[in-house]
């Protein structure tokens, strides 16, 4: 098995089947830099960390109901990159297994492709040749359809038919009938990927250059085969953790049971699963978070925990201390497992202790709801499981079990709509708390609550943070409620649901100024621990920093409260806020003094930052400006803050200062070099230095990266910038990565063999708009959008050219056809076969340039659509029959209509019998030419040389 073993490619990704690292893509699809060292690969081999948890393929639900599933799991690869094929690859797989590690040849079955009439794919009877020549029985060779045996990671990219070899762990039966019915006694181990095609955008499969092979070999499946046993967790990989798991939890032990009844054994696998999981996740840098994968993983920590707590019975602390375990199982394979174990730990168990809370504050919420509301109907308010969701990190799942653990529900559709309207309103919040602060707090309530003694609101506590082990602590925050406002009222008490202001006596809840976004997050009342008041708004009037607040109970002047703080909100601001100065700096450095600061905005989503210039940035700029910060971040440097006299502090050499009345003594952000440093050598210029009240990271190593996503004039000589930091930033230049991917390969099918058919011309202008597009709706980084717009911009020029030259060309074949089938006719009309109107109009031209005396008009129907097109020329001296209106007589009879001058029209209709259409048309375009006579010796000639004597 070493031989198939190599060190990991990269972090924990989300894969399934065969390990399929995106490092191998370009070779895949013909793309990688022949100069790179990737591009000689040609046999490759490896294991991977993989999440299937999230996305196409997701396991999370399934762990703990079987013995063979999982949210973590290693896959081993091997891989032939246009070298060896099936016939290789099979006879390997097959020796392997049945040789090297000694697996009774009549225990397994073998899948292969049946092919798809629907895709104009045929069986795979190459591989089943092979197979059978390697000799496997017929009996045990079993044709599948896409859905087993046609593998694809995703919507487009490479992809291809496979075959499966299947394993039964009981023997000395008939399987056959087994195979692919999910039964744990019959499972697959080994999928060879044959890599033959590319996934279009539009769903259409395109030969890739190479034939490469992809195979995908579950580590922990072939060891439950290899130790002879009938489960994954029976194995020596799990056997360990579940020892572990007992010891901890007094519950019974593991007995390998599935089903009802089985909730104890379903929780082993769970703990098990998870905590291998969240083990090599964190150890990859990846934590428990509120987006993405890092919201993935919060919901394996949260199901993990309470499966420990409530079904295992296993005191706190129980899931970090698995760490240690897996970091054995995995630390020589994977040595920043073992490294990071401590740190790992860590994270478990403070997410854990965080969780655990809000747990017993949801669980003592519901009991109380319930007990207040009409409980024998079972219903629960929406409004609450929307607080439990958003205040206390509830995964509505989660909500759903409680409630029904308890006889109750609630109205999932309500609940989901709140929390729609929740995330419509969040981006206005802050300049809503604000002018509905002052709203509520003007002049004459700022003077009464002046009277009353009602003391200014000390807020230094926002400052207050530290950064402990690389994790910033915001430490607990407890006030006392000091006047309550009904709008412009103060009033000693509010109702539940009742909106109102909140003035408290200190806070550390951020409210918005300086640029950046107020925090968000919610308070408890002393005596009521359990119902957290969520904070909408925060602002500043006159001293005060006002709360706005939805009341969830009573809450009176005098309450004391708990105020709790959105940490990653927070976070990020104090990460965007930091940048903000770091790219200003940068600014200055690559621009020159002249740049000054127009104005800001931090949220924690992105930063904003406007600035004088004279023309928007070039690209060398751009990617400058982000070395810089970047630089920065990795340098770690330390973000020095100090209250210092305002006069001092405007003396400092390359202070940056925007057109506002500063407070005096002001706060100054220096980054690298100490604020003392700079009031004794103020005329030397050397640093990132601000005066701002807003909050920073204390070290710049939470920035990560920055990616300027836009970069606009918003008037002459002002720009716009508009960034990403952290982990935005990475799938901004991720997202860049794979677009540039995608307009090389459209480059590469351009200039290469270019479409000779206008059905895959056509296909291909429409990949070219739709890359366009998702290029103008993904953040990516600016310098290289505008690259690939330019880009992007030439090939939709060229495609467009390409399918007008091929429509005429069609057009012209179309034509001759016709003018051979109809000789000297004044009145042509016929059915033809034409993708579109463009190429019908481009035959009708071609006709009447040949027979200019001729009246025509063609006719198409669109099988896909039930459409007929119409289009129709008439000589320039037709006085009897107008274009227009010929085509909109026929266009409406068939249920459309059309349109155009006196001698070149178009439209569509409707239905299947275009020849119907054709003959009206004919016969509409004669009776109205036989209104017109023209006198030639004593006869009138009619249409079609039919004669009369007058």
């Amino acid at each position: 098995m070493i031989s198939l073993l190599g060190r990991s490619l990269g972090s924990v990704r989300r894969l399934s089947g065969p390990s399929c690292p995106a490092e191998f893509k370009p070779i895949l699809l013909g793309t990688a830099d022949p100069r790179s060292a990737m591009a000689s690969y040609r046999r490759v081999v490896n294991s991977q960390k993989c999440l299937r948890a999230g996305g196409k393929h997701n396991d999370l639900d399934d762990v703990g109901k079987d013995v063979y599933h999982h949210t973590f799991f290693e896959m081993m690869g091997n891989w032939s990159f246009g070298d060896y094929f099936k016939e290789e690859a099979c006879a390997m797989a097959w020796t392997l297994l049945t040789e090297r590690f000694g697996i009774a040849a009549d225990r397994l079955y073998v899948s292969y492709f049946a092919g798809d009439a629907a895709a104009g794919l045929g069986p795979d009877e190459e591989t089943r040749r092979i197979w059978l020549d390697v000799g496997v029985p017929p009996a045990r060779l079993l044709p599948f359809g896409p859905k087993e045996n046609f593998w694809e990671m995703g919507d487009t990219g490479p992809c291809g038919p496979c075959t499966e070899i299947h394993y039964d762990r009981v023997g000395g039966r008939d399987a056959a009938g087994m195979v692919n019915e999910g039964r744990p006694d019959v499972l697959e181990i080994w999928n060879l990927v044959f890599m033959e095609y590319s996934r279009e955008v539009g769903g259409e499969l395109r030969a890739l250059p190479l034939r490469s092979v992809d195979t995908g070999l579950g580590l922990e499946r072939l060891l439950s085969v290899l130790q002879g046993k009938t489960s994954n967790y029976d194995t020596d990989l799990f056997a360990p953790l579940m020892d572990a798991i007992h010891q901890r939890s007094g519950a019974s032990a593991y007995g390998g049971r599935t089903g009802p009844g089985a909730e104890v054994d379903a929780a082993y696998r769970v703990v098990a699963d998870h905590a291998r999981a969240l083990t090599v996740c964190i150890a990859d840098g990846v934590h428990p978070g509120m987006t993405g994968a890092e919201l993935v993983l919060r919901r394996i920590l949260r199901r993990a925990v309470r499966f420990c707590t409530e079904v295992l019975r296993a005191p706190r602390g129980t899931l970090s201390s698995l760490v240690p375990y897996v970091a054995r199982s995995l630390g020589d394979v994977y040595p920043e497992v073992r490294r990071e174990a401590a740190r790992v730990m860590d994270v478990i168990d403070e997410n854990e202790d965080r969780f655990l809370s809000s747990l017993q504050k949801g669980s003592r919420l519901i009991r109380r709801t319930l007990a207040a509301t009409d409980a024998r109907r079972g219903h629960f308010p929406a409004s609450v499981a929307c607080s439990l969701h958003r205040d206390l990190g509830f995964p509505l799942d989660l909500v759903d079990l409680m409630l029904e653990e308890k006889g109750a529900s609630v109205d999932r559709q309500e609940v989901e709509r709140l929390i729609a309207s929740q995330h419509e309103v969040a981006p206005a919040t802050s300049g809503r708390a604000e002018a509905g602060g002052h709203a509520a707090t003007g002049a004459v309530v700022l003077a009464e609550l002046r009277r009353r003694g009602v003391a200014y609101t000390d807020d230094s506590a926002k400052y207050d943070y530290a950064l402990e082990r690389e994790r910033y602590v915001f430490p607990p925050c407890r006030a006392r409620v000091l006047a309550l406002l009904d709008g412009p009222a103060l009033v000693s008490q509010v109702a539940p649901g009742q909106r109102c202001c909140v003035i408290l006596d200190r806070t550390c809840f951020y409210a918005e100024q300086g640029g950046q976004d107020a925090d968000r997050g919610y308070f408890v009342r002393d005596d009521l621990q359990e119902v957290p008041f969520s904070v909408e708004g925060v602002s500043t009037a006159g001293g005060y920093v006002i709360h706005q607040v939805t009341a969830a109970d009573t809450l009176e002047t005098g309450d004391h409260v708990h105020l709790h703080l959105d940490q990653a909100h927070r976070l990020a601001c104090m990460t965007n806020h930091t940048a903000v100065h770091l790219l200003n700096f940068a600014l200055w450095k690559v621009l020159g003094p002249s740049v000054r600061q127009s104005g800001s905005h931090v949220s924690a989503r992105r930063l904003r930052f406007d600035f004088s210039v004279k023309s928007s940035l070039s690209a060398s700029q751009l990617q400058e400006l982000e070395a810089c910060v970047r630089a920065a971040a990795e340098n770690n440097q330390v973000v020095h803050v100090r209250e210092v006299p305002l006069q001092a502090a405007l003396k400092i050499a390359g202070v940056r200062t925007v057109d506002e009345v500063y407070p005096d003594p002001v706060r100054v952000v220096s980054v690298s070099v100490p604020v003392s440093e700079l009031l004794e050598h103020p005329t030397v210029e050397r640093t990132s230095v601000e005066l701002c009240c807003g909050t920073h990271l204390l070290q710049t190593a939470s920035i990560g990266d920055l990616v300027i996503v836009s970069e606009r004039q918003l008037v002459k000589g002002i720009s716009r910038i508009v960034a990403v930091t952290g982990t935005d930033a990475t799938q901004a230049r991720e997202a860049g990565h794979l677009l540039l991917e995608e307009v090389d390969s459209l480059s590469a099918r351009m200039t290469g063999s270019a479409p000779s058919c206008l059905d895959s011309a056509h296909r291909l202008a429409k990949e070219v708009g739709v890359v366009s597009d998702a290029l103008d709706n993904t953040p990516v980084p600016q310098w290289l959008r505008e690259e690939l717009r330019m880009r992007l911009k030439a090939l939709q020029r060229r495609s467009n050219t390409l399918v007008r030259k091929l429509e005429t060309t069609q057009a012209s074949v179309t034509a001759r056809a016709l003018l051979a089938k109809n000789e000297q006719e004044v009145v042509l009309v016929d059915c033809v076969e034409a993708p579109s109107l463009s190429v019908l109009m481009k035959t009708v031209n071609h006709v009447s340039a040949a027979r200019p005396l001729a009246h025509v008009m063609l006719l198409a129907h669109q099988r896909r659509s039930g459409k007929i097109l119409c289009a129709c020329r008439v000589p320039k001296d037709s006085a009897a029959l107008s274009a227009s209106d010929w085509a909109t007589a026929v266009c409406r009879r068939t249920g459309g209509d059309g349109g155009g001058s006196a001698t070149v029209a178009r439209g569509t209709g409707i239905g299947a019998d275009a020849a119907e259409a054709s003959a009206w048309a004919e016969m509409f375009a004669r009776n109205s030419l036989a209104t017109l006579t023209l006198r030639v010796g004593g006869r009138e000639v009619w249409g079609r040389g039919q004669t009369s004597e007058r």
